[in-house]
């Protein structure tokens, strides 16, 4: 009888240390990985717009001057 109550006990250990039998530690924890991975994103996105910005790849089109900022008419 005290084998099977040391081996409820381990049990109750292990499954409290185990992530899906703790469903508000890994509830918690999954959350927070949720919220890491939008954050990277965020910043990766942010940082591919910061390298990857119009200013760098600048191409002089030509443009028409009567739709110039201050316009030129014949």
């Amino acid at each position: 009888m005290s084998q099977t109550t040391e081996y409820h006990e381990e049990l109750k250990k292990v499954q409290d240390k185990d992530f899906t039998h703790n469903w508000v530690s890994s509830s918690a924890f999954l959350f927070y990985l949720q919220v890491a991975c939008i954050v990277a994103f965020v910043l990766g996105g942010c940082y591919m717009l910061y390298t990857k910005n119009y200013k760098k790849n600048k191409v002089d089109a030509p443009v028409q001057e009567s739709s110039m900022y201050t316009p030129k008419y014949k």
